[in-house]
């Protein structure tokens, strides 16, 4: 009875940290050789990694829409041929496993011959927990239009819930695109 309360109360624990999380956790690099001031325009890379198959879907087409408004809103001008930087993006969603160890105790009962009579000895031990989730990553790439050379790249990474509506995976797209391009650094055309 106290095993499956513990149990239960570190399960309500997990789901609330997970509930109370801000954002996705976001990953940036950069290629250190780049120059990146001398970009001025964008345009998405052809073929976009997440098309692959030849066809957009309306998960694309946000995250076409939300790299157009971040891309824009640091100076940048688009230009369908040509442009000096190239934008790519990928999502990808992967069967994760986490384990860990919570410490318990008990206190088991010998009976002693010698007292004629029951003994409490206390014993600790690990108790391991697995988790199985879906994680899923959005990943941005910036490419050099001239060197067809990624010079920066971001990622975003968060549990997937289950059952989510279009419009709150909608606005999951729009959180991720923002908290990856909140690191990125550069304005066109900045000294």
């Amino acid at each position: 009875m106290f095993r499956r309360l513990a149990c239960l109360l570190l399960a309500a624990a997990v789901l609330g940290l997970g509930a109370c999380a801000s954002g996705p956790s976001v990953r940036t690099d950069h290629d250190p050789s780049a120059s990146f001031e001398q970009y001025r325009s964008w345009g998405f890379y052809q073929p976009i990694a997440m098309e692959q198959a030849g066809y957009s879907s309306w998960i694309s087409e946000r995250i076409r829409a939300d790299v157009r408004k971040e891309m824009e809103s640091r100076g940048y001008h688009y230009a369908a041929q040509g442009a000096d930087l190239l934008v790519n993006f990928q999502g990808v969603v992967q069967e994760k496993t986490a384990v860990w160890s919570v410490p318990r105790s008990n206190v088991e009962w010998f009976y002693s011959y010698r007292h004629r009579s029951y003994v409490a000895v206390p014993v600790w031990y690990d108790e391991t927990q697995v988790s199985r989730y879906k994680e899923g990553t959005l990943t941005v790439d910036l490419v050099d239009g001239k060197q067809n050379r990624m010079v920066w790249t971001g990622a975003a990474s968060s549990t997937v819930a289950g059952k989510r509506k279009p419009e709150q995976r909608l606005a999951d797209i729009d959180q991720a695109i923002a908290a990856i391009f909140a690191k990125y650094p550069h304005k066109a055309g900045a000294q």
